[in-house]
């Protein structure tokens, strides 16, 4: 069993274009989310992620909601993988922020009382967005390469506390809204003006400190990029990296621009650093101006 193919499924808070999903066969079971807290869709089926940015943009006082994947909506995923005998591995977005994987480690009880032989293995991410995706595409690498599947879980395990995203936001009203304030309650958040600069590691977010513009922000958020490749000595080339953006893809591009030229003049090369938009899941709580970094450590297999 443990050289047969195994499926990569994960919740929608990966953040990985439909396109990239569909050409890895990567199962996503999407989150819903609602602006009237009544009417729920399910992200990238029934609202596709422009559509919610462009209603957040259009009305800056309406604050949706996100709710995570049911129960049943996980067993209607496995059920199909077990029935073959295909061994599952389900990366989830981190408990700290959803209830997405106790989803899915009850529907994973319910199939085993069907296929008590069934191989799932569900995962906590400890991250979210477009650094679940980057973490998702090494399951799926290692998923290419015939990794073993108690190897490639144990090396998923390994390598999930190397990731980080450095991020900013245009304001903290949507983390209030969201509940998400958490840790960064003491941040200046309401002073017109004040950019927050965010860290995500080991599940949570930390504040990273303030700027008074966006442009500084967005310096800071390669400043914190800094600090981690010094602190960890990397060699991006052992590492992924992704930009995570929310409404305003022009902007993203001219960061891109700067990121790659702040690798080259600290000698680090990259071919090309794609970009992500982050879903409704977590835009919920970031609102549409969230920009920022992805990166973890490659499994090297």
């Amino acid at each position: 069993m443990e050289n047969k193919k195994y499926q990569i499924i994960t919740d929608g808070s990966c953040d990985l274009p439909q396109e990239l999903i569909q050409e890895k066969g990567i199962t996503v079971v999407p989150f819903y989310v609602s602006f009237d807290g009544e009417h729920y869709y399910k992200e990238g089926v029934e609202m596709e992620v422009r559509e919610f940015y462009d209603k957040m943009v259009a009305d800056p006082n309406t604050f949706p909601k996100s709710s995570l994947p049911s129960v049943q909506d996980y067993a209607d995923v496995f059920m199909p993988f077990a029935a073959e005998n295909t061994a599952i591995i389900c990366i989830c977005i981190t408990t700290k922020f959803s209830g997405s994987m106790q989803s899915a480690l009850n529907a994973k009880e319910l199939v085993l009382e069907t296929y008590p032989d069934a191989k799932i293995t569900v995962i906590d991410a400890t991250v979210n967005t477009v650094l679940q995706g980057l973490y998702v595409l090494e399951a799926v690498s290692m998923q290419e390469k015939n990794i073993p599947y108690e190897q490639a879980v144990a090396k998923l395990e390994e390598i999930k506390s190397t990731g980080r995203i450095f991020f900013t936001i245009g304001n903290m009203e949507y983390l209030k809204h969201g509940g998400r304030i958490g840790k960064l309650a003491g941040l200046a958040g309401s002073v017109l003006g004040i950019k927050p600069l965010i860290t995500l590691k080991e599940g949570e977010i930390f504040s990273s400190g303030i700027t008074r513009s966006r442009k500084k922000s967005l310096v800071k958020v390669l400043d914190l990029l800094d600090e981690y490749l010094k602190e960890f000595q990397v060699d991006i080339t052992d590492y992924s990296l992704a930009i995570g953006v929310g409404y305003d893809y022009e902007e993203a591009k001219e960061f891109k621009k700067m990121l790659i030229k702040f690798l080259e003049e600290r000698g680090q090369k990259v071919e090309d650093i794609p970009l992500y938009q982050i879903g409704a899941a977590i835009g919920v709580h970031t609102g549409p101006y969230a920009l920022g970094i992805g990166i973890m450590k490659r499994h090297g297999l």
